[in-house]
């Protein structure tokens, strides 16, 4: 089977998108890679194809048991035999994973970065052939990163401690200069291909709003793309079961998503999105990831997010099919208070030591600062973003909601 092969049989594509092939084939050669890809642009496929076509197992890396779990879905409804070891598992279940793969029945194997140094999986990683290991959300072994996971950091141990080195592939949608600069120290990555294939998607348009009253003009919003795809996002559980309830009672079809529903609720949520059934999901940022939906037509923050790499991810979830759609963040000053509070009181990890909670604490504040000054700031939203994540770009786009100001254009959308 060659890599156009596994593209159609498995993905049911005849063409990569851009990056994808280098960096496949550079995995495929044995060559270290990172790639920098913004949602939507096909980072898994990236390392899904490899692990089709090369000997032995592959193991993906990932922080989320929701992630993880969608994703073997994916792959084996696509015919790919997967498996993940979390904490989810019972210690029956770990147990019977890690016989079926030393029988070979699984070409890529998810696991928590936790489980890594585990004497049990350390014991099967021994007597394994690992020819590739894909660290996903690449960024959380950076301090300087959104979501850092002290975890990560022993990925270069576990390799060491292995007979034979594998190709490392690092990915990840969002990603400073500086976080890159880590990634690329941290995972200790020898000679990598690094792919930065650039943030801007220019199918989407972005505005900021601070509505008197944001409820009223929610709805408003929402009605102009009835029928439509999108998803709202929301800073708090309460905030996602009013605002669902409320789109409810005017007959619109809206799921909610939130780690305070049961599994069962939420897989109906998500299932129900996924295939039309609901035209509008309402949720936390637990929501998104590993998800490919493409036409979802519209992405609408109701509260600000608390950092942009986060803003960003989420609100590229709209338009993967490349079609014109509508990024919106509702502003008020209230959101800066819940958006301190939440950080103030962000689960405990337990990984952290109080110098590096302390540190994290503090670059959690200047995040927040400059997500705060997005939506304050007068001049073009793209130049701002791209400009963030350090790309160069024209000062003004013409597709976002402050330059079509500054055109004398105003409106609820760019329509």
């Amino acid at each position: 089977m060659t890599k156009y092969d596994a593209l159609r049989v498995y993905f049911g594509h005849t063409a990569f998108r851009p990056a994808q092939e280098a960096l496949i084939d550079a995995l495929l050669s044995g060559r270290d890679v990172m790639g920098v890809m913004p949602t939507g642009a096909g980072k898994s496929l990236c390392y899904q194809i490899p692990s089709m076509l090369l000997g032995g197992v592959t193991l993906v890396v990932s922080p989320l048991i929701s992630l993880m779990k969608d994703q073997v879905a994916q792959l084996r409804n696509a015919g790919m035999p997967a498996a993940y070891i979390n904490s989810s598992l019972s210690s029956a279940q770990y147990r019977e994973v890690l016989r079926r793969a030393e029988d070979g029945r699984y070409k890529i194997i998810y696991i928590a970065p936790e489980r890594l140094g585990t004497e049990a999986f350390m014991a099967f990683a021994r007597e394994t052939q690992i020819s590739l290991i894909a660290v996903d959300e690449a960024h959380c072994v950076s301090q300087w990163g959104q979501d850092f996971r002290p975890s990560y950091l022993n990925i270069p141990g576990f390799v060491d401690a292995l007979p034979a080195r594998p190709a490392i592939g690092a990915f990840t949608a969002t990603a400073t200069a500086e976080v890159k600069r880590d990634i690329h120290r941290l995972l200790n990555l020898n000679d990598p291909l690094n792919i930065t294939t650039g943030f801007d998607r220019p199918n989407l348009y972005f505005e900021v709003v601070k509505p008197k009253n944001k409820s009223s003009y929610f709805i408003e919003l929402i009605l102009k793309h009835y029928g439509e795809c999108g998803i709202v996002y929301c800073a708090t559980r309460r905030a996602v079961d009013t605002v669902c309830a409320d789109l409810r009672k005017r007959g619109i079809a809206a799921a909610r998503y939130h780690a305070g529903l049961d599994d069962d609720e939420r897989k109906l949520s998500q299932d129900d999105f996924i295939q039309d059934r609901a035209t509008v999901m309402v949720a936390t940022n637990a929501f998104g990831m590993g998800i490919d939906k493409p036409n979802v037509r519209y992405v609408i923050h109701y509260n600000m997010p608390k950092n942009l790499e986060s803003y960003y991810q989420e609100a590229g979830r709209a338009g993967r099919d490349g079609l014109h759609s509508d990024c919106i963040l509702l502003f008020s000053s209230d959101d800066i208070r819940t958006a301190e509070h939440l950080i103030r009181n962000s689960e405990k990890n337990e990984e952290l030591t109080e110098r590096e909670r302390r540190i994290l604490n503090r670059r959690d504040a200047e995040r927040l600062d400059k997500m705060t000054r997005y939506c304050e700031v007068d001049s073009c939203l793209r130049f701002y973003i791209l400009n963030y994540f350090g790309e160069t770009c024209k000062t003004r786009c013409g597709n976002c909601g402050n330059c079509n100001r500054k055109r004398g254009l105003r409106g609820l959308f760019s329509k």
